[in-house]
């Protein structure tokens, strides 16, 4: 069975080992919502930076004190510190088949560094690079159509997903839904625009090395899935 067929059937190839995946997006495209697709396929962990970094902190890791210090002076935590995480995380028996990285590497300097990481192991594939493609307007409207009920905290849709009983309240208990601050037009298109020059150097490294493909994010969840398996699957023959 073929990776991508497991993707539609929900069972695992078992003769397919992803590897390292970091899997890209613009705020909105669906990230979160397609790396649980992928753990729950593939059986492997997603590894997010930003969980990384509050974890340490909790746990008043030497790591997480140094980061704590650097965030109290308002100043954004190195390269150095967030690799060190990262590569803690990656000593884990659970990663041995592969990873998701969830906002990593965001520099040119964390890819070069977990390029040099992996040439250094042996048995270990070379990481691939997946961005998920929605347009601009379908983006704003998945985000600044968020509304939150403060009480159950179920997430709406004005646009895709609307309260069925009452225009602007919840379904379940009749409360106000609210917009979180900065999910405005405005805020958004800051993100979108501090995104894309973030990223930009990244997904050209990736690309230019033939470890990089895109994905159509507007669909269905799991023919979305699909799509990012059979990418890695080709990505993997290929590298």
């Amino acid at each position: 069975m073929s990776a991508s067929t497991s993707a539609q059937t929900g069972r695992v190839a078992s003769n397919f080992v992803p590897g390292p995946i970091l899997l890209l997006g613009a705020p909105g495209v669906g990230k979160g919502t397609q790396a649980k697709e992928l753990v729950k396929l593939w059986g492997i962990p997603q590894i997010s930076t930003g969980d990384l970094l509050r974890g340490n902190v909790a746990k008043g890791t030497k790591l997480g004190q140094a980061a704590k210090e650097i965030m109290g002076r308002g100043e954004l935590v190195s390269d150095s510190l967030v690799n060190e995480m990262v590569a803690a995380r990656l000593e884990e028996p659970d990663t041995a088949q592969g990873y998701i990285l969830d906002g990593f590497p965001r520099t040119l300097g964390q890819a070069n560094w977990l390029d040099g990481r992996l040439t250094a192991q042996v048995k270990s594939l070379p990481a691939i690079a997946v961005s998920i493609q929605v347009n601009y307007n379908q983006l704003l409207r998945r985000i600044t159509g968020r509304r939150n009920c403060p009480t159950c905290q179920a997430i709406y849709n004005i646009y895709l997903n609307p309260p069925t009983r009452k225009e602007g309240f919840c379904d379940a208990d009749g409360v106000a839904l609210v917009q979180r601050a900065d999910d405005t037009e405005k805020v958004v298109e800051e993100r979108l625009r501090a995104y894309g020059a973030m990223t930009a150097p990244v997904v050209e490294y990736y690309r230019a090395q033939e470890r990089f493909a895109e994905v159509d994010g507007d669909g269905a969840i799991t023919a979305i899935a699909a799509g990012i398996v059979a990418a890695v699957e080709r990505l993997r023959k290929q590298a």
